[in-house]
């Protein structure tokens, strides 16, 4: 255990940390605010900030001030600290870095006028968030202007609680002041991310002032970006791990898989971090990125999570440890994904394959596949069958991409005749279903082809119908027993 007066990671602590502890390559006292991060959790500090880290040597003017909404505590754990926290990287050779971009932490809750101030300072040229789809108060892709935030936002603009009434009131200062706007970036794992942060603010903005929301309009930019890198919670064994590797104590390291992507649109209105200089990649397509991870990373997540419990099996990398399963999604991404997806300037389908095969080996990584089976029914239309539709209009082999939309079935069947709820918003109706199959291949498809939420873009395709019952069939009672000989038949036409 950490004893309650050891010595606390900070500046005066940092030049005595071990040498293979890596450490901020920059004087943090010469470097300036230029950014502020809207929801300083563990994904941005594992994340973004880590790319910022890089850049600061040679441009000091792209300092962060991490802002929490409503939460004190990252504040109250990084402050005493400097704003210095580690990043412990899982994998094969692991290793610790100190991580020194954010120079500042504040709690909007309890500091709103230092948020504010900060907002308005002409330094800061640019605003990025990851709080979550929620935090952007949509109903759809449109502001829910019946959500309580937003209803106490715009009765008090200058007084917000909300990310999107924060944004809209720095920038109303700044228009007031004479001073240049921000970018803001969205940093969430959302698709059209920009897009969606963009009618969120010009609609709240014209609530507010409709002069307002027209310069908004003309002068900020709102550039996409995708996201990519699994960030397990800190617990107290990372803690421990560290304060071991470091010689003193660190309230709240984070800690992630080596693999990181950021895909960011190159459309900022008041300049900009090298951010290629990172590593970070700069395209016009975002879509495309975003489209590629959906089809190459979370398709095969779900196939592994389906038909990897139908075996039995907990977590993805003990799943990639299974010769019939590993090899099935090996060939799932680069036989049958891959040639759906339109060529990207920069983008090397076999190179991410190769790096998603290593993740999902990742023995320090434990990502279950009981969570990654959760909402099959919205992952599955975007995740699977969007391939399935591109290859059925290609003329393509569908059979093998249709193994793991049956593995669902079977998953649902097992869940509901155990009497196991799902983690799902169709969970009524697709436990009523499964409570109703038979194992009659004919029969069970049907019912599940009648979920148009799931289906409509295929369920009428004789070729998809007969490809889905067959893959259904070949799984026989889904016991692993029969799933793995399906996985060893899964090449052959009547599969």
């Amino acid at each position: 255990m950490i004893s309650a007066d050891a010595l606390r990671l900070s500046d005066a602590t940092l030049p005595s940390l071990p040498g293979a502890v890596a450490r901020p390559a920059y004087d943090r006292g010469k470097t300036g605010i230029g950014i502020v991060h809207i929801g300083v959790g563990a994904f941005h500090r594992a994340h973004q900030a880590v790319y910022i880290d890089s850049l600061l040597g040679d441009e000091p003017d792209w300092a962060i001030c991490g802002v929490s909404l409503h939460s004190s505590e990252v504040r109250d754990a990084l402050r005493p600290q400097d704003g210095l926290y580690t990043l412990a990287l899982l994998g094969e050779q692991p290793s610790q870095r100190v991580i020194g971009s954010i120079r500042e932490l504040l709690c909007a809750r309890d500091e709103p006028a230092a948020v504010l101030a900060r907002l308005a300072d002409p330094a800061v040229r640019l605003v990025t968030l990851t709080i979550t789809e929620k935090g952007y108060c949509l109903a759809g892709d449109e502001l829910d202007f019946t959500h309580p935030e937003i209803i106490h936002d715009l009765a008090s603009p200058d007084a917000p609680k909300g990310a999107i009434g924060y944004i809209v009131a720095g920038l109303r200062q700044r228009r007031r002041a004479g001073t240049a706007p921000y970018t803001a970036l969205s940093c969430d794992n959302l698709a059209d991310n920009g897009g969606k942060l963009r009618r969120a603010v010009l609609q709240y903005a014209m609530r507010v002032d409709a002069e307002l929301a027209a310069w908004i309009e003309s002068h900020v930019a709102f550039p996409r970006s995708m996201v990519d890198s699994i960030t397990p919670a800190t617990d107290h064994v990372l803690r421990e791990r560290v304060a071991a590797q470091l010689g003193c104590a660190d309230a709240w390291p984070v800690q992630r898989e080596p693999y990181a992507q950021w895909v960011v649109e190159d459309n900022f209105c008041n300049g900009r971090p090298a951010f290629e200089r990172a590593c970070v990649t700069m395209s016009d397509d975002i879509a495309g990125y975003d489209r590629a991870k959906l089809r190459l990373l979370n398709a095969p997540h779900s196939a592994l999570a389906y038909l990897g419990s139908l075996m039995g099996i907990e977590t993805v990398a003990e799943a990639m440890r299974k010769p019939a399963l590993a090899g099935f999604v090996e060939r799932l991404m680069r036989e049958d994904i891959a040639a759906t997806l339109d060529v990207l300037q920069g983008f090397d389908p076999d190179a991410y394959v190769d790096a998603i095969l290593v993740r999902f080996r990742n023995p320090d990584i434990r990502h279950l596949l009981a969570q990654i089976a959760w909402d099959g029914s919205q992952k599955l239309p975007v995740r699977i069958l969007g391939t399935i539709v591109d290859a059925l209009a290609a003329g393509r082999r569908i059979e093998r991409p249709c193994l793991p939309v049956a593995a669902w079935m079977h998953y649902v069947r097992r869940q509901a005749s155990n009497g196991v709820a799902l983690v799902d918003p169709l969970d009524e109706t697709l436990r009523e279903i499964g409570r109703a199959m038979t194992g009659n291949a004919h029969d069970d498809v049907a019912a599940f082809l009648e979920l148009d939420a799931v289906f409509a873009s295929v369920s009428t395709n004789p070729r998809f119908v007969a490809a889905l019952s067959g893959a259904y069939s070949a799984l026989g009672d889904a016991t692993p027993a029969a799933v793995v000989h399906a996985l060893g038949n899964s090449g052959d036409s009547a599969i």
